[in-house]
């Protein structure tokens, strides 16, 4: 059965298209995904992004069950409300989860993880959290929105008080905090700037009507989805999974492999994968031609290797067909893809694509 986030009479009287999306009835779009994109590049947009799962793990030993579980390490987060990007992995190196883990206190972690994967998520948490006494709450309790764009912050300022505002305009990229009713986080999923905002389920259709009293437009999935490829942001289930490691995922750098004796779950497996050799390279992909990328096309190097496109999208940005892809090593600056049966050129780039609105692509 599909469930509902507090928000959906609200995506209602908004027009929304509504579609199933891991479970949950969400808006795909209120009209027209392109318009919401730019929305989000050239203003400010929200999305309502409350399936997401909030989880609070609590415990004397939980900084130490964290460096056990995740690839990254928490140990870099020394600041009250510092986040950190991590994959969380399997015995095998593959990728149980992409998620976001915030420092509150030495004995308080939250950490934010995908709907598709909530059920895995929360039994794999549990289950090492045993060995470290860490008591694991999720919190079905909290709606959260993203505020995102150029002028999001500005905007988001409007629906709260003064004094929320203020300390709001203090934090500082990738850091969240208790500020009032919410806990807000100077995050996101789009390549700009704003927050996401975690607010209870009952206020949050309120707090929804304030954002759109101060300009910000409802954005749906649609857009968050070309929005998140043009800024290079891998989608869990479709860019990595339990079958491929951050090492041919692009993820590399979230791998924190010093100090060399902190052993956590997959760190084995990985070291095997390097010593292997032979690794896919994830790299970005600009069609050179008219035609739209997709998932699971076929690319094709020029020395006749193959590999396959994971996301891909025609970009309202950059008004060109783009896609992250896994690829053999040996790749030039260019390759083909395979397009109803036509092999197309197109040429390999560096990720992102786009930042703050910015084309980084010639």
């Amino acid at each position: 059965m599909s469930q509902r986030t507090a928000l959906y009479d609200k995506h209602l009287e908004a027009n929304g298209k509504i579609v199933d999306f891991a479970g949950w009835e969400m808006p795909i779009n209120y009209g027209s995904q392109i318009e919401e994109h730019h929305q989000v590049r050239n203003d400010a947009g929200m999305f309502d992004v409350s399936h997401m799962v909030v989880v609070d793990l609590e415990g004397p030993r939980v900084r130490e069950f964290l460096q056990h579980l995740l690839a990254n390490d928490v140990a870099k987060l020394k600041e009250p409300g510092k986040a950190l990007y991590s994959c969380m992995l399997n015995e095998a190196g593959g990728v149980i989860d992409d998620l976001i883990t915030y420092f509150i206190t030495d004995d308080f972690f939250r950490m934010v993880v995908n709907a598709a994967t909530r059920d895995k998520d929360l039994a794999w948490i549990k289950q090492h959290a045993a060995d470290f006494d860490v008591v694991v709450t999720e919190r079905p309790e909290l709606a959260m929105i993203a505020v995102q764009g150029p002028n999001a912050r500005e905007k988001a300022m409007q629906a709260l008080t003064e004094g929320q505002a203020r300390q709001a305009t203090e934090l500082t990229p990738f850091k969240g905090g208790f500020i009032g009713p919410y806990f807000i986080a100077r995050t996101g999923y789009t390549g700009e700037d704003g927050f996401e905002i975690m607010i209870s389920n009952d206020e949050v259709a309120a707090f929804w009507d304030q954002l759109l009293s101060a300009g910000v437009k409802p954005c749906g999935l649609g857009a968050r989805d070309t929005l998140r490829l043009e800024a290079g942001m891998n989608l869990y289930g479709t860019d990595m999974d339990e079958t491929t490691s951050p090492l041919e995922s692009g993820l590399g750098w979230t791998l924190a492999m010093v100090p060399e004796d902190r052993n956590f779950i997959g760190r084995q497996a990985l070291e095997e994968k390097k010593r292997a050799g032979n690794l896919k390279k994830f790299v970005g992909l600009v069609l050179e031609t008219r035609g739209v990328l997709r998932g699971h096309q076929k690319v094709v190097t020029d020395d006749g290797q193959e590999g396959e496109i994971t996301s891909g999208t025609f970009s309202p940005t950059l008004q060109k067909s783009i896609a992250m892809a896994r690829v053999p090593a040996t790749i030039g600056d260019h390759c083909h893809v395979e397009i109803r049966g036509k092999l197309l050129p197109a040429r390999v780039v560096k990720m992102p694509f786009v930042r703050h609105g910015k084309s980084l692509i010639d």
